[in-house]
């Protein structure tokens, strides 16, 4: 679980980090769909899940 969450706060991260250069990765185009503010929702909430997940986890081997 510790790798899964690490894995979705990095790519929620890298979203962020695109979406602000004004580049987008094609496999991350469906987020654009539902409009620009549903799309910056949907990257944090991937990115705090993450987090949680990760943090949550953080003492397990």
């Amino acid at each position: 679980m510790k790798f899964l969450g690490l894995l979705l706060f990095l790519a929620g991260l890298v979203s962020l980090l695109l979406q602000f250069t004004g580049a987008n990765l094609v496999v991350l185009n469906w987020v654009n769909q539902w409009g620009e503010t549903t799309g910056w929702i949907i990257r944090v909430a991937v990115t705090v899940v993450g987090g949680i997940i990760y943090y949550a986890c953080r003492h397990d081997d």
